[in-house]
């Protein structure tokens, strides 16, 4: 039975972090035994990892092709596998499947982290060894110092709230028709051998259940990806989009998305892609090639979104807001970050989450490749905004880390230009008609009482030069001592419906 994962982009690291996969190239229970429990403790609610048997791991990356395991090798590795996993204490075991890859047979071990922290394993295989409690740092499995046990101790039975058991909920809240579209949509070798399987038998394979037979029930992660509603199990589980059209709140249209979380956040990225979203187009004077932005960059949008609904609490009744203003776009969520980020080092472009809310629906975000999930989203914003020449983003909280805003301002010369083209003022008609002649900036700025300044030139004129409803009469040469303004053809054809 496959697992419910794309094979190919998690070897190559493109769903899970490379500090989640191990690759081994031979059979070597005592490390692997200590993976398995280190994984299992999951001490930063990453979820887990892969343990993959048949491929050489150097510096940290598999080496491709795989050497692979002989055939003969892989049923009797899996019974010592089951004998090891009894060495664990509480006893842990995780998923193992032989896979064929590139002509190669290999076996992954798939650990998701365990509910009933901390684990321990003995030291070597030998009678009466001692157990040690093993934990991930990066890409490497190490025994737990004092401080790292007391941690992991704290943590006993504190599972991720989207793994927990949901005892409101039974299997037939679970949608089929969804699963299939996720493991569709990932390409998963999972998704053909569905009809062999039960429904029951498919939630314990992606592990979106737990409990015995008799009690069978979803996990809150099951529910929030594959129920068609699963506001009915988690209030505010929604995606609130308000659009406030001035600055005090008085006038704004709100839209409520519902559903899916995974479907809530493409919804969402669609309605602003079509909505909010506008490209503009800056012809510079004596250069061929325009100039391009965006009011908003799509990346920094998706990865705020993402970001949010990732790292939201759904024991909290708030929805994710998204407030788009005038001048800025707000993402709120509830509540705030995780240690060690916080209200004073929220702005600071070294800092890293080093621990996750929900590690669950962070893998599910991974494979339909909505988030990268290694602590980058900060800097992909950053990077999305500067690109597109907008001002940095703007990341708050509060002393009690109680929410988390994202701010991102919309580029100050789209801003200009939305603003200069839903509202004609009289001024602008003013200066449209004075330009009828040509002028120089200082003429029409006195022509309109104000003093020559560069920042009223920035304000008043330049917007209508963006817009092409005046011209240059030099534009080679825009510090031209003789440079002139004059209107353009599209500035009559605004003059004339504003005058009529």
């Amino acid at each position: 039975m496959s697992l419910p994962v794309n094979i190919e982009e998690l070897i190559n690291g493109q769903t899970v972090e490379w500090e989640r996969i191990e690759c081994k190239e031979g059979w070597n229970p005592v490390p692997i035994l200590h993976s398995i429990c280190a994984f299992a403790n999951d001490l930063n609610n990453w979820g887990g990892g892969y343990i993959i048997i048949g491929i050489e791991d150097h510096n940290g990356r598999p080496v491709l092709p795989p050497k692979g395991i002989p055939v003969s090798k892989i049923d009797p590795i899996q019974k010592e596998l089951l004998k090891l996993c009894h060495r664990l204490r509480p006893n842990y075991f995780p998923i193992a499947e032989p896979v064929d890859f590139q002509d190669g047979k290999i076996l992954i071990i798939w650990v998701p982290g365990g509910a009933n922290r901390p684990y321990s394993a003995p030291e070597k295989l030998s009678k009466g060894s001692k157990q040690h409690l093993y934990i991930r740092r990066y890409s490497t499995t190490k025994r737990a110092s004092l401080e790292e046990e007391r941690e992991l101790i704290s943590l006993a039975n504190n599972i991720p709230f989207d793994d927990q058991i949901n005892h409101s909920a039974d299997i037939p809240d679970i949608n089929l028709t969804l699963i299939q579209s996720h493991l569709a949509g990932i390409k998963s070798a999972m998704l053909p051998e569905l009809k062999n399987l039960s429904i029951s038998g498919i939630c314990r394979r992606m592990n979106i259940v737990d409990g015995a037979d008799e009690y069978l029930k979803p996990k809150n992660v099951g529910l929030l990806f594959f129920n068609e509603s699963p506001g009915r199990f988690f209030r505010g589980a929604q995606i609130d989009v308000v659009e406030f059209h001035d600055e005090v709140g008085d006038h704004f249209t709100e839209k409520i998305f519902t559903g899916p979380i995974q479907q809530q956040v493409t919804s969402v990225l669609l309605y602003i892609k079509n909505n909010v979203i506008a490209e503009s187009v800056q012809k510079v004077p004596g250069q061929a090639e325009a100039i391009r932005f965006f009011n908003y960059p799509y990346e920094a949008i998706e990865e705020s979104l993402v970001n949010a609904v990732y790292h939201r609490s759904y024991q909290d009744d708030s929805p994710v807001e998204v407030r788009i203003f005038p001048n800025r776009m707000e993402i709120l969520s509830y509540p705030g970050p995780l240690p060690p980020l916080n209200k004073d080092n929220l702005m600071d472009e070294t800092i890293t989450a080093r621990r996750y809310r929900n590690r669950r629906i962070g893998d599910f975000f991974k494979e339909l490749h909505l988030t990268e999930g290694r602590s980058t989203g900060f800097r992909k914003i950053r990077r999305s905004l500067e690109v597109n020449g907008s001002p940095g983003p703007v990341f708050e909280t509060d002393n009690d880390r109680s929410y988390f805003l994202t701010i991102l301002n919309v580029h100050p010369e789209a801003q200009v230009s939305e603003q200069v083209s839903e509202q004609v003022s009289e001024q602008v008609i003013q200066i449209l008609e004075f330009c009828k002649t040509p002028r120089k900036k200082q003429e029409i700025l006195t022509n309109i009482g104000l003093s020559n300044k560069h920042e009223n030139y920035q304000r008043h004129i330049f917007p209508l030069v963006l817009n092409e409803w005046l011209e240059m009469t030099h534009p080679d040469k825009p510090r031209h001592h003789d440079q002139k303004y004059v209107i353009t053809k599209s500035g009559f054809q605004i003059f004339n419906q504003q005058k009529n």
